[in-house]
């Protein structure tokens, strides 16, 4: 049975702008769990390896999605680099949650998907963002983070913040492309403005969710004692320590390899068997 692949199906938000989501899975006539993968900052859907991972998924019997921020800087024409960094620059956490509703909604109602089975799946601030959105969306019954944050409070203190208030914009260096990427003072205002709704710790808490917390023990952004807060935050949660893995768990861009890494598999294939045992 071919593996099926759709790739950049353009979706629109109202609230937004429209963006961009790829599709994989086996047309066997069944109705198959909906797993949804969310990139984290500075990232996208074809970042490293994301796409042998979303085929590692699809194989497994999922229908497995992965999509852009409609804010995340890249564009429709061209979704493999930061060619808007306008767009980046206005980015923030409502307009996050906002495209995570559009691409559930869209996605849920495809023909192919058991919409009484929906995980998410969150990379570093993605695992955030899907952890505030499984709080807020009761058709979510699965979520994992992967090297996830424990607070979406990732913003300069004291004088930094001042400069940054006074001057409308800071400037982050990425440091893989060299581009120094805008934040809009507008990002903490929307982080001020839902202080509440953006608390991860209470969504963590109240998140109905099967839930599954993976982290390497050398990830060199997201400290491993995220995890360990969020697993006694969630009660019920699972939590899977990859010994020495980074933040990526071994991927890079560009992945020019055909197989996954090391970390990265043995990361899909602990997701895939948490999935299968709890949403049987």
């Amino acid at each position: 049975m071919n593996l099926i692949n759709q790739k950049n199906i353009r979706l629109e938000n109202k609230e937004t702008k429209t963006f961009l989501a790829d599709a994989f899975y086996k047309d066997n006539g069944q109705k198959l769990p909906l797993v949804i993968f969310v990139h984290g900052y500075k990232g996208y859907k074809d970042w490293g390896a994301w796409n042998l991972m979303a085929e590692k998924f699809a194989e497994a019997g999922f229908f497995f999605v992965k999509f852009n921020f409609s804010h995340n800087g890249t564009t429709v024409e061209d979704p493999h680099n930061f060619g808007d960094l306008e767009a980046f620059g206005h980015n923030n956490y409502s307009k996050e949650l906002s495209d995570l509703g559009v691409v559930i909604d869209h996605f849920s109602r495809d023909p192919h998907v058991d919409n009484e089975k929906i995980v998410l799946i969150g990379h570093s601030r993605g695992g955030g963002i899907s952890i505030i959105k499984t709080c807020e969306d009761e058709r979510i019954n699965g979520l994992i983070t992967l090297a996830g944050v424990d607070t979406l409070d990732r913003f300069p203190k004291g004088e930094a913040l001042s400069d940054w208030k006074n001057n409308g914009v800071y400037y982050a260096l990425n440091g893989r492309t060299k581009q120094q990427m805008p934040h809009y003072y507008q990002f903490y205002e929307d982080y001020e403005n839902n202080i509440h709704r953006f608390d991860i710790e209470r969504a963590t808490e109240m998140a109905k969710a099967y839930m599954l917390i993976i982290h390497g023990t050398e990830d060199e952004a997201v400290e491993v004692k995220q995890a360990e807060h969020l697993h006694l935050l969630h009660p019920n949660s699972e939590l899977f320590l990859i010994e020495k893995a980074n933040h990526t768990f071994g991927a890079k861009e560009p992945w020019t390899d055909t197989v996954l890494p090391q970390d990265l598999d043995s990361v899909t294939e602990k997701c895939i068997d948490f999935i299968k045992e709890k949403l049987k």
